[in-house]
């Protein structure tokens, strides 16, 4: 079993997990100002993987450059990483590799501890990838704590580079935000990136 086996009915019987639903968990998050040079790189980017209409596409083409900026917009404070193995717990599923992981070490040669954020993208199909992503959270948690750098609030997201659903996991708790947030307003997904960073990135990086 890995990652990819876990749905949200699995998630919750194996790996002990309490899922919520709430509406505008991020409604309140303010959006980040955008770059004229990276508007005009999505102005690009966004209709041709649109177009080509695959999961490898959207994941090139949306996901990565967002990303990207993001660490950009951070100061290269934080650290990504792009389809890693990452294996925390085989004997509980908590084994495969994961889409893009965030770091809140600056240091990008290896995986370190705290991860805060995991992003699952998935083509078309948000809600398929819901149970993948929660136990890559959990695995996170079971990552911070065996480094000893346990955080609060651990966050996912799974997107379609489209549309973008974010998810919190605090000790034993997931919360599913029912709403999504779609590529046409790129400020306001980045506005929620930056607010799961905020509290453990350096206080003197900029926000925009």
């Amino acid at each position: 079993m890995s990652y990819r086996d876990f749905d949200l009915r699995t998630v919750k019987q194996q790996l002990g997990v309490h899922i919520r639903e709430r509406q505008g968990v991020f409604a309140a998050v303010p959006a980040v100002a955008i770059r004229p040079a990276f508007a005009e790189l999505l102005a690009e980017t966004v209709p041709l993987a649109r177009g080509i209409n695959t999961e490898k596409a959207r994941s090139e083409l949306i996901i990565a450059p967002m990303l990207v900026e993001l660490r950009k917009q951070l100061q290269h404070r934080i650290s990504l990483f792009s389809g890693i193995e990452f294996n925390v717990d085989k004997q509980h599923g908590l084994n495969g590799f994961c889409d893009f992981i965030i770091s809140a070490s600056p240091q990008q040669l290896m995986l370190n501890a705290p991860v805060i954020v995991i992003v699952e993208a998935k083509n078309e199909n948000i809600i398929s990838g819901l149970g993948q992503c929660i136990a890559e959270m959990v695995a996170a948690h079971c990552f911070n704590s065996t480094e000893q750098t346990p955080i609060k609030t651990l966050y996912g997201v799974v997107t379609t580079g489209t549309a973008w659903k974010f998810l919190t996991l605090e000790h034993t708790t997931v919360v599913i935000d029912l709403d999504e947030y779609m590529i046409d307003q790129p400020g306001k997904v980045l506005g929620i990136l930056h607010h799961m960073l905020a509290a453990l990135v350096a206080p003197n990086v900029a926000s925009c």
